[in-house]
């Protein structure tokens, strides 16, 4: 589904846009799945295993932000990560041999959508080789107005940044002390059923989204099968293996030289990105208190 240049602008910039991976009616059946699993939520007083919950959340008004592990949640998520058009982008741009890491659906919801602060997903977790990706499929028609997804382009070259507080992890950068020019970042915008890369080094976060449109987005994360998490093995072994989406698994992990922290001592508040993310002192993007009130 991409040429060459597209998959040398991935590799310069660290970022790419890919209309049309998904048809319509695929988009449905997912926004569809979404849509059962948003409504569960119904009753939850607390985050889980499977929920994020927005500020304003009421087990009789659910408001929920993040969907953990979707793939696990409702089978359509796991068989759209194996659809021939998006094998044949990432095996240009990552491996033919691929393992799904992880994956999440950020809900966005109209008018109140949680902000996500300026970070790079080596953070989380960094692998032997950085050979790993995130995908965002777009479940909405994503403009600026409606908080996309925001990248710092090249920013995948440069160093991996910290991202604690007082010691222990944040899940996000402090963007006073960084080099970072942020007015240059750019809004990955598109289509329903388009699809997103962004490099797992690659500086990204987005905005509250105060539009009236939702902007849904379901992320896969992605790595080459010899890139091996240096955390270990946190799905455990027979999790691992289940994940490959393509290709062979091997058992010799390839090394490169890349600037690495560790996610540890481990967030003050751990779960989502959002949690973890409540320890900062120093925010990029505004939270409106007439919508929800932040976590801290």
């Amino acid at each position: 589904m991409i040429s060459e240049a597209d998959a040398a602008f991935y590799r310069e910039n660290g970022y790419l846009v890919v209309e049309n991976v998904y048809a319509p009616e695929e988009v449905k059946a997912m926004r569809d799945a979404l849509a059962g699993l948003i409504d569960k939520a119904r009753g939850l007083t607390d985050h889980d295993s499977i929920y994020d919950l927005e500020p304003g959340h009421t087990p009789e008004r659910p408001r929920v932000r993040r969907i953990k592990k979707p793939f696990e949640a409702d089978p359509v998520f796991r068989d759209m990560v194996e659809h021939p058009n998006l094998i044949s982008i990432l095996s240009k741009i990552v491996s033919p041999d691929l393992r799904l890491h992880g994956g999440k659906i950020n809900i966005k919801a109209a008018e109140y959508g949680s902000p996500v602060e300026w970070h790079q997903d080596w953070a989380f977790y960094p692998h032997t080789n950085d050979d790993v990706l995130a995908v965002g499929v777009l479940l909405d028609d994503t403009s600026e107005e409606n908080g996309p997804l925001m990248v710092m382009p090249g920013s995948h070259k440069g160093p991996t940044y910290d991202h604690h507080v007082d010691g222990h992890f944040a899940g996000a950068m402090d963007p006073g002390a960084c080099d970072l020019d942020f007015s240059k970042a750019v809004a990955l915008t598109g289509k329903a059923g388009a699809c997103t890369f962004h490099h797992v080094r690659t500086v990204h976060g987005s905005a509250q989204n105060t539009s009236g449109r939702d902007r849904q987005l379901l992320l896969y994360q992605i790595a080459a099968a010899d890139a091996w998490d240096l955390r270990g093995v946190p799905a455990g072994w027979e999790e691992n293996e289940s994940r490959m989406i393509a290709g062979t698994s091997t058992l010799t992990p390839r090394v490169v030289d890349c600037p690495v922290r560790l996610p540890f001592p481990k967030a003050k508040r751990e779960g989502s990105i959002y949690e973890n993310q409540t320890a900062l002192r120093n925010r990029y993007f505004a939270f409106d208190p007439k919508v929800g009130t932040a976590a801290e």
